[in-house]
C-alpha cells in the first residue's frame, strides 16, 4: 500500500506544480492555480498515509519515487526523453528509497 501512496502523491504533486510552472512559465491563465492549489492538498494529505514512525522518513523514501515519476512526467507529458544519466540517478536514488523503507531498525 505504501508504494501507491508514494505513487499517487508524486502525480499529485508534480500535476500541482506543474500548474504553477504553466502559470509563471507557459504564460497560462491564472484558473490553473485552482486545481494546482487542490492536487498540492492532496500530495500533502497522501503523505501523511505512509505508515512511517517519523515524517522525516517517510518524506526520504518518498524522494526516490518523486524523482522517478519525475522522470516519467518529462517523458510522457513533456515529450523529452531521459537520457542514461537521467534513469542512473533515478536508479541510485531507488536504491536509496528501499535502504530507507526497508531497513532494519534497531535501538
Amino acid at each position: 500500500m505504501t508504494a501507491l501512496i508514494y505513487i499517487g502523491a508524486a502525480l499529485a504533486e508534480i500535476a500541482g506544480c506543474f500548474a504553477f510552472w504553466a502559470w509563471l512559465c507557459m504564460g497560462k491563465s491564472p484558473v490553473w492555480l485552482a486545481p494546482g492549489i487542490a492536487s498540492l492538498i492532496l500530495f500533502a494529505w497522501l503523505l501523511t498515509r505512509v505508515d512511517s514512525d517519523a515524517a522525516g522518513r517517510a518524506y526520504a523514501a518518498y524522494g526516490g519515487i518523486y524523482i522517478c515519476a519525475s522522470l516519467l512526467w518529462l517523458w510522457g507529458v513533456e515529450g523529452v526523453r531521459p537520457d542514461r544519466w537521467d534513469v542512473g540517478g533515478a536508479v541510485l536514488c531507488l536504491v536509496g528509497t528501499c535502504v530507507i523503507l526497508l531497513g532494519p531498525r534497531g535501538a
